[in-house]
């Protein structure tokens, strides 16, 4: 018992040692009062244990308590905030209190306190446990009582573009699976889509296509893969033979689809499908045969780099699938963030459906201009892009583009007018055309990497207006008029901080949609930092006072680090939400981890040898960014601690239910649990419902369910829309990080729910290449 305590005691100097450090400094800084003392108490115990003192325990249990004041008094009956103060200290003192340590102390073993306290711990323990796995249960019911009825029309049972309505409202009136039968829903099947022909791994965030009795799905390198509905074995496969190398995040969200009205049936190509590769090409291939569309473009093919001015490969690549409407396919393109001034341009072009042919380009630059460049001229350099998913209304002949901000994110001196016209926008632009008829900005002056990365999602109101919702990292939702851009749900311009850096002129002023709610998060303050030991606490509440916070949208400074929250994770991402057009109940997914930014020198930037990048990696594009022609280069991390763990206490992911109709909250809780996350990147296996960081959206369905994965744990989960009860989920390989989608398979007469998951490196989701399927059980015959 001599080792141990004196184990303990060594334990307690570096505590108490790494405490008084750290308050001291943060005391310095006008932050808590609470550490520098705690510390030099915990030096005092480590010797009175030392020393094998009686009034080991008393000093110690005078600082428990004063501890259990300090955290309620700061975080009320916040249970991870209390957590982070209490636990490691509770931990020592219940060890402290065993009859054996007490014994070797000379106190008597057991009296009616230490004995409670210790039956309190263990009857705590249980039920802790207990509430962990009363959490983590199923809930839905297994009645497989269902419909045997095919949808009416059978396009119900169908899912023609990325979010099923060109509108992108990822419903599907499909009603088999209900809350009443969820539960039983198990994996009808699995495929996995393979590796990179040099046996890499490649992401695999696909939404697939449901035509016919067919899926179609795309790999991470641009294949394009044909399987049957029922039971997901592949039917053919085409090769886009994409080029990888220097391509960073090979990513492919989606394909399209076309019909050719005039087609002959049985013609070639009558129904196509299309990618848009990361190495820069539109391909079109048969849905029937997997062949090549030799009458598009060149034998299938349209080089997207004519007109582009040079870059290194991977500064601009195609991650999301054309927008198909009005028999043309409008696209966009990934530009790589922060390495300089003079980026490929962010041009939206549309081409035929049928041939290929360039039909119009909006280049912000060249306004009066749908033209593609002449012999020895570029699309303007440097111009916001647009590198997510786009809607269209067929109907108001319009396409909504939302646009990032211009290169590169972090400093924004050099723009022009038009750049900051249409950075971080929603840009309604005439499908005939390319002219913009409207846009409407999210951020201006964007200093912060918010660009818009969430497809516009349309709905029609109660009231039958048109209406626009537009996601942001931010948080903010905006609700507009998508025949004129104009908000529904009021907007309020509000007085934000502004820039302090010299040359730069940030907006004193910013949109908020005060007529929805805002998924932004917590507002970060230091006593929300959080940590699993009072020392890492400490370290991130030293942290945030020594940078510059003065709320949402604090700008970027060169001075001392700046806290920005939301961080560039969002808010929303690209999963966008997704919306039952009947109810009008909008689901949403939200992560709340912050950035922690400095703006360097380019004295500084040039002696740490920061240049632009020749292959963009995810080190070099999310980390240290060189910003070649501006003053500064960046420094951008999310602010962890040095467990690697968020420095803000949880939840770091959120999933919500607004009602559309009364503009409402309807609920929300924490989406994810800590089972496939914890410290230095290892897994603690703890189904703990913390809610963690997510990318990827839902599908609703007729029956009033929403199924997601997106989250950082391995799981997909289906959800009451309008309770926000938890009726089932389903183990993943990796994370479900992309869109699911359900269908009807008439071979078996079953609804189903597909998801790609594949995992996601931006938030540590691990890596798998399989499609996964899940649905009721067959019935069998009596």
């Amino acid at each position: 018992m001599t080792i141990l305590n004196r184990l303990l005691a060594a334990l307690l100097l570096l505590i108490g040692g790494a405490l008084v450090w750290l308050g001291t400094q943060l005391l310095l800084t006008g932050g808590s009062l609470y550490y520098l003392p705690a510390g030099l108490v915990l030096l005092a115990t480590a010797w009175l244990l030392w020393t094998r003192s009686a009034r080991t325990l008393l000093l110690f249990g005078g600082l428990w308590t004063v501890t259990l004041a300090w955290a309620f008094w700061e975080s009320g009956l916040n249970g991870w905030a209390l957590a982070a103060r209490l636990g490691l200290l509770t931990g020592i003192g219940l060890w402290l209190l065993t009859p054996w340590v007490r014994r070797s102390l000379g106190v008597k073993p057991v009296t009616a306190l230490s004995g409670g306290l210790l039956a309190l711990a263990i009857i705590s323990l249980a039920g802790g446990t207990g509430w962990i796995f009363w959490n983590d249960r199923i809930t839905g019911g297994t009645d497989l009582v269902a419909s045997d009825a095919a949808p009416e029309d059978a396009r119900d049972g169908e899912w023609l573009h990325y979010g099923n309505a060109q509108g992108g409202n990822r419903h599907s009136p499909l009603a088999q699976i209900t809350p009443a039968n969820v539960g039983a829903l198990h994996r009808a099947w699995t495929f996995s889509a393979g590796k990179e022909p040099n046996g890499d791994p490649a992401p695999f965030e696909a939404t697939p296509l449901k035509i016919g009795d067919r899926l179609y799905v795309c790999t991470g390198y641009n294949d394009i893969i044909a399987l049957d509905a029922e039971t997901g074995r592949q039917v053919w496969r085409f090769a886009a033979h994409a080029d990888t190398d220097g391509i960073f995040g090979q990513t492919c969200r989606g394909i399209s689809y076309y019909r050719q009205p005039d087609s002959l049936p049985g013609a070639a190509c009558a129904e196509r499908v299309y990618t848009a590769t990361i190495d820069s090409r539109l391909l079109a291939v048969d849905a029937a045969t997997g062949k090549a569309c030799q009458d598009f473009g060149n034998k299938g093919a349209v080089n997207l780099l004519k007109g582009m001015s040079k870059a290194p490969t991977g500064y601009y690549h195609l991650t999301s699938p054309p927008t198909v409407v009005a028999g043309r396919l409008v696209l966009g393109g990934w530009v790589t963030d922060g390495q300089t001034t003079g980026s490929p341009s962010g041009v939206i072009r549309a081409y035929d459906a049928v041939t290929g042919q360039f039909a119009w380009a909006w280049d912000m630059g060249r306004p009066d201009k749908a033209t593609e460049p002449e012999p020895g001229e570029t699309y303007t350099p440097g111009t916001p892009n647009s590198w997510s998913v786009m809607s269209a209304d067929e109907a108001l002949g319009l396409v909504y583009v939302p646009t990032g901000n211009a290169t590169p994110d972090y400093h924004g001196a050099h723009r022009t007018p038009a750049m900051e016209k249409y950075s971080s926008s929603v840009v309604a632009l005439d499908v005939a055309t390319g002219r913009p008829r409207w846009s409407f900005q999210t951020t201006h002056h964007d200093l912060w990497d918010y660009d818009v990365g969430s497809q516009p999602v349309l709905v029609d109101l109660a009231d039958g207006r048109p209406a626009l919702l537009q996601p942001t990292k931010r948080g903010e939702i905006f609700m507009l008029d998508r025949r004129t851009g104009k908000p529904i749900a009021e907007v309020t311009e509000q007085k934000v901080s502004v820039s302090k850096v010299a040359g730069e002129r940030s907006s004193p002023t910013q949109p908020f949609s005060t007529g929805l709610p805002s998924f932004e998060g917590p507002r970060p303050s230091e006593r929300t930092m959080w940590g699993l030991t009072p020392i890492d606490q400490a370290w991130c509440r030293l942290r945030f006072r020594q940078a510059r916070f003065e709320g949402t949208l604090t700008p970027i400074g060169d001075d001392r680090p700046t806290i920005t929250w939301p961080g560039a994770l969002g808010g929303n991402n690209w999963g966008s939400v997704a919306v039952d057009p009947k109810s009008r109940i909008m689901i949403v997914n939200s992560s709340h981890v912050i950035n922690y930014n400095k703006l360097l020198p380019r004295a500084v930037a040039d002696a740490m040898g920061l240049k632009p990048v020749a292959k963009p990696s995810f080190e070099n594009v999310a980390g240290p960014v060189a910003q070649q022609g501006t003053p500064f280069a960046a420094s951008i991390a999310p602010f962890l601690s040095p467990l690697v763990a968020p420095c803000t206490e949880p939840p770091y992911g959120l999933i919500s239910a607004v009602d559309l109709n009364s503009r409402t909250l309807l609920w929300q809780k924490p989406f994810g649990t800590a089972r496939d996350s914890g410290p230095l990147l290892m897994s603690t296996g703890l189904p703990i419902p913390m809610g963690v960081p997510n990318i990827g959206g839902a599908v609703v369905t007729g029956s009033g369910l929403a199924f997601i994965g997106a989250t950082q744990e391995h799981m997909i989960r289906a959800y009451d829309i309008r309770t926000g009860r938890e009726l089932w989920k389903g183990r993943l390989p990796a994370g479900g990080n992309a869109t699911p989608i359900s269908y009807w398979s008439a071979k078996s007469g079953r609804q189903f729910v597909v998801i790609a998951a594949g995992g996601h490196g931006g938030i540590l989701s691990g890596y798998s290449d399989q499609l996964v399927a899940f649905a009721l059980p067959r019935k069998t015959s009596r």
